[in-house]
């Protein structure tokens, strides 16, 4: 544990949960370091025509050096982006310590928006598996990381749990993931949580009525008189993706449900003050002992925070960093 980053502590001014889980809104300038980029795009293998938008990033090579290391992807939350200042930030991390980034977007999110008509959701995990594996042949032979955040993060537990993964993932990282998908609505549901949760189902309508959505008469009514994020998944996302409400939707999904199936390497971080996401079924994973799982809670950090006060890198970007050196 020598060479992992100390214990969390919160940076001034942003102390708590909330702070800490708001300060990327407040402040969303992210610095990159010498690189190129390529837009790539990624035909879904489903006869829809949809394709998922990335970003490729590669680090500006220093005379007689390759950026030869794992491929870095980032997927990221609800109602986020390529563009999500935690997707920026953690890509800026990796590229500074020469490892190439490949930033995807969901469908339906960001860049994706303009070239599918359908829209992300927990168990689309498949969408990501095809379109990694049309990846470069000389990208994929040096090996994937995959990192998730929030609902991208358990996306991707579910997407390691399956048994035909046919990537070869090095190792996984997952930050702040609603792994009990009925909890977290329950949470956001709270009265402390009001502003969280009008803003978020706010973005989701937005995001999911934007132009290139293809969307019946009775979707868009759904998604315009949702009063709530259980509504938003009962009436619209469930029912589009062959679940029977929000509740089997949530079950469905829950990736606390399927870790003990994960063979890959995988690396679990949450605050244990994270307003969004219960810790509970966090401490359950931690007591089971998974030997190829490593949780790691601090008591602070929030949802995708954890601005630490002994560096200007966001902490998990770090103790993800030194899981990754361990292989």
């Amino acid at each position: 544990m020598s060479d992992y980053p100390p214990a969390f502590r919160a940076r001034a001014p942003w102390w708590g949960g909330d702070l800490q889980t708001i300060r990327n809104r407040l402040l969303p300038f992210v610095s990159f370091p010498p690189h190129s980029s390529q837009r790539l795009y990624f035909p879904i293998g489903d006869g829809s025509g949809d394709k998922l938008a990335a970003l490729l990033q590669e680090p500006t090579a220093r005379p007689g050096s390759t950026a030869d290391g794992p491929l870095v992807v980032l997927i990221h939350g609800l109602a986020g982006s390529e563009d999500s200042v935690y997707m920026r930030s953690s890509a800026a991390f990796h590229l500074k310590h020469g490892r190439s980034v490949l930033r995807l977007n969901l469908r339906g999110a960001g860049a994706s928006r303009a070239t599918c008509g359908g829209h992300y959701h927990s168990g689309c995990g498949c969408e990501i598996r095809e379109s990694l594996m049309t990846l470069d042949s000389a990208l994929l032979s040096r090996g994937l990381v995959l990192i998730g955040y929030s609902l991208g993060g358990n996306i991707l537990i579910n997407l390691l749990a399956e048994s035909t993964l046919d990537l070869p993932v090095i190792a996984a990282a997952a930050v702040s993931p609603p792994i009990e998908p009925a909890q977290a609505t329950q949470r956001l549901k709270a009265p402390r949580n009001w502003l969280y949760h009008v803003w978020l189902l706010h973005a989701m309508k937005v995001e999911s009525r934007a132009a290139g959505a293809r969307l019946s008469a009775a979707e868009r009514t759904a998604i315009r008189e949702a009063r709530s994020i259980y509504e938003f998944d009962d009436r619209f996302i469930a029912p589009r993706n062959g679940y029977q409400g929000a509740d089997d939707y949530y079950a469905g999904t829950a990736g606390a449900r399927v870790v003990s199936a994960i063979r890959t390497p995988l690396l679990i971080i949450h605050a244990l003050d994270d307003p969004w996401i219960p810790s509970g079924p966090f401490v359950e994973i931690a007591k089971a002992k998974y030997s190829n799982i490593r949780t790691a809670l601090p008591r602070s950090g929030g949802h995708v925070g954890f601005h630490a006060n002994d560096c200007s890198d966001p902490w998990h970007d770090r103790y993800i960093d030194a899981f990754l050196r361990g292989f």
